[in-house]
């Protein structure tokens, strides 16, 4: 433990310090009731921490809702979609959602349009067809399904989204 003497010095320098650096934080934050009506809309679910967050955050999510007000009304409702099936999701099954992705990501770009192609075309097949295609893809372990993917030709199939850890959508 440090002297008193020392102790004192030190924790005037760390509040000064604090002191300093806290109006340099704050210069760049937009207070929520500075953001446009479409904005507060948009970023309705952050309201609650708005105030809280860095104030680069703060920025970066204003730049997506200008990003999203330029996308076409159908655009804009396909991400709703995924959005609401994403909030519906249980931890489990975002957690493979998010293992899958990962799993995509190693893959190198061919084997990615591959995997694009194929599920173009499992999109095609009749509906009982798909389910038996998803409930043999959910039966595999991991190394299974890495070994299909690694060796998946132009011919293949893929199970839907839903297959992914994805709960029932519009297939």
């Amino acid at each position: 433990m440090l002297p008193r003497r020392v102790r004192l010095p030190t924790l005037l320098v760390f509040l000064l310090g604090l002191m300093i650096a806290a109006p340099s934080y704050a210069q760049g934050a937009r207070p929520w009731g500075s953001l446009s009506p479409q904005q507060q809309y948009l970023l309705g679910p952050l309201q609650s921490q708005w105030n809280t967050l860095p104030p680069q955050r703060q920025e970066h999510m204003i730049q997506r809702t200008q990003d999203w007000m330029k996308l076409p009304p159908e655009r804009q409702q396909e991400i709703r979609d995924r959005i609401q099936r994403w909030q519906q999701m249980t931890p489990a099954q975002r957690e493979q959602a998010r293992q899958n992705q990962h799993l995509y990501d190693t893959l190198p770009a061919e084997k990615q349009q591959q995997l694009h192609d194929a599920f173009k075309r499992y999109q095609q097949l009749p509906p009982d067809q798909r389910e038996e295609l998803r409930r043999r893809w959910l039966q595999q372990s991991p190394e299974q399904k890495r070994q299909w993917l690694d060796h998946m030709g132009p011919g293949s199939t893929l199970p839907a989204g839903r297959a992914f850890g994805m709960p029932r959508g519009r297939h």
